[in-house]
């Protein structure tokens, strides 16, 4: 069985084709499909920031990168795809992830963190390849106590075609089958699919998700839409079981569907909250300290 596929299945069809643009985020360059003046969000996916950068040879790691800033309300996810990334936080988090591997961050009511290239960063290619995405936090768990989640290529579980073509990794939610260990407060499946040329997968999708997914590199052919070519956002309608893709070329590919919330989204730069009260509030408890303090050993 060389191509997962359901005959049963009805493919979704493709609402829109979001080009991932160039722009600067506090002097990093990233590319990102969403928002955009057209799609504001994927409920309850809120941005999403894909990054390919060298790390600087004339720059300590401890220095280069992502240095301590806050967040609340909202899962900033970071995905690895070259390299790693070193997290800090202020509860005490302190771990690296590299290649193939993902951390999961509830930010909760408030938490500081850094992320820095690795120490090995030029031992290991010099390259930091990644893609951060910004998940909702139902307005019910907004103020929990933050989480971290950090998981390793080599315990993410992962699903493989007969043929060896595609091979997905799936990190939160049950895709065909396969279990991601990683909790959301949103009903979430995210997944990474590396595909061989040739290679050929269908997904099926629960019928109430918002769904898209994100070409790194490469070409597919989307199943009754066609090509869609690399640094592009996929958005699905909700009018099918599920998405079939087969690969042009070699690629890899993130997948995403996830429960709406169908909630206020009130954002101001690192905090997402319900209304412009809570935005105040944030800014006033991060400003006495009340997201605790993080200081880079």
């Amino acid at each position: 069985m060389g191509e997962v596929s359901n005959n049963k299945m009805k493919n979704r069809t493709v609402s829109q084709l979001l080009y991932a643009q160039m722009v600067d985020m506090g002097g990093i360059p990233v590319r990102q499909p969403f928002p955009t003046l057209r799609v504001d969000q994927i409920d309850p996916f809120l941005l999403l920031h894909h990054a390919d950068l060298k790390a600087p040879k004339n720059t300590s790691p401890d220095h280069a990168g992502v240095g301590p800033h806050p967040h609340r309300g909202f899962s900033p996810v970071t995905f690895i795809f070259k390299g790693g990334v070193h997290h800090r936080d202020s509860r005490g988090n302190d771990s690296v992830i590299y290649a193939g591997g993902a951390q999961w961050m509830n930010a909760g009511m408030g938490i500081i963190h850094s992320e820095r290239p690795p120490h090995d960063i030029h031992e290991i290619g010099g390259r930091q390849e990644i893609i951060q995405l910004w998940i909702n936090t139902p307005e019910a768990h907004k103020m929990d106590q933050p989480a971290y989640y950090p998981l390793v290529a080599a315990e993410t579980p992962s699903f493989q075609t007969e043929d060896g073509k595609v091979l997905m990794k799936v990190f939160s939610g049950t895709l065909l089958g396969v279990k991601g260990p990683i909790p959301s407060y949103t009903d979430v499946n995210a997944a990474t699919l590396y595909i061989n040329k040739g290679g050929k997968i269908s997904i099926p999708l629960p019928a109430t998700h918002n769904a898209f997914i994100y070409l790194l590199d490469g070409k597919i052919k989307v199943d009754g839409f066609g090509l869609v070519e690399s640094l592009n956002a996929v958005v699905l309608n909700k009018d099918g079981d599920g998405i079939s893709i087969e690969a042009l070329e070699e690629t890899r590919v993130l997948f995403l569907s996830g429960e709406p919330l169908n909630e206020k989204v009130v954002s101001h730069g690192p905090f997402v909250m319900n209304s412009e009260t809570e935005i105040l509030e944030a800014m006033r408890d991060y400003q006495m300290g009340k997201m605790g303090i993080l200081i880079e050993e």
